[in-house]
């Protein structure tokens, strides 16, 4: 209790002796050339904070950093010349800068007490801009949405998803949860398996699908695909299939991989079995 009327005296206290700078301020003879003399100095002020912004952007174009933190960077230095230039006015004034920043500060604690989600979501892009765990333009998948990031921003990440919505998620959110990236790498492997009948020779099998492999211009030779025997089901034989290819090739090499490879099973008279009983009547 007793800390609360300290508190709450220092800051009448502060408020008090800047309302007593203003009013000696304009009361004080020569007001007029007073009032120009601030105007001067608030004028070379901006034209130094508009110099130091000006070097400030080449710098971070040379950097080549992210638009969100580039846009964080020049915001934050922003408010900081700002800050300097009231207390280089108000300190002319006649006001004290300890007073003018014990009330700024009390102003700003209750700020951030309002707004304390808003507050974990900017330190959350910050951390996501900093660490760079995924781009705008990479598809990403976590816990409760995936998609392609279509924009990284300080407070929400926006990400479209494949039937076009767009998902805004909080920062705050994103950078504690597992992300998954799958265009982060030039490469992705596709990853299939096929079911054959027990009665399709072995070796005709994998040769049948290496071949399909083997004509497909976006499949990778390096490493070298792999296709062989995985399981022997209730039913059927069951083939894995590993195939690289190039990142932005991936859905058009599985799609092209699943029809072909039935086609030529086909044609070389290859059963794709499905789960079945096959009973035998035996007569006395």
């Amino acid at each position: 209790m007793d800390g609360s009327i300290d508190v709450n005296s220092a800051v009448s206290a502060d408020s008090e002796q800047v309302v007593d700078a203003f009013t000696k301020f304009f009361q004080a003879p020569n007001l007029w050339l007073r009032v120009l003399y601030v105007a001067l100095l608030l004028a070379a002020c901006l034209i130094v904070m508009k110099l130091l912004m000006s070097i400030l952007n080449r710098a971070l174009d040379r950097l080549n950093i992210e638009k969100g933190l580039h846009t964080f960077i020049k915001s934050v230095v922003r408010i900081l010349l700002w800050f300097l230039t009231i207390i280089i006015v108000l300190g002319y004034i006649g006001i004290e800068v300890t007073s003018l920043i014990a009330l700024l500060s009390v102003i700003g604690l209750a700020i951030s007490l309002a707004i304390q989600g808003t507050l974990s979501n900017l330190a959350g892009g910050i951390q996501v801009l900093v660490s760079k765990p995924f781009k705008a333009g990479d598809y990403i998948e976590t816990e409760s949405v995936s998609g392609t990031v279509s924009e990284i921003g300080l407070v929400y990440t926006k990400v479209k998803t494949y039937d076009n919505k767009l998902i805004m998620i909080p920062n705050g959110q994103i950078s504690s949860a597992k992300i998954t990236n799958y265009t982060a790498e030039e490469r992705r492997r596709v990853d299939l398996k096929f079911n054959t009948s027990y009665d399709a020779p072995v070796e005709l099998v994998k040769e049948t699908i290496q071949a399909v492999i083997r004509s497909h211009p976006k499949a990778l030779r390096e490493p070298a695909p792999f296709a062989r025997v995985s399981a022997y089901n209730d039913s059927s034989i069951e083939y894995a299939v590993r195939v690289w290819c190039a990142t932005n090739d991936y859905w058009a090499l599985y799609s092209d991989l699943l029809e072909q490879v039935k086609a030529a099973f086909d044609q070389n008279g290859i059963e794709m079995t499905y789960n079945h009983l096959n009973v035998h009547m035996m007569q006395d």
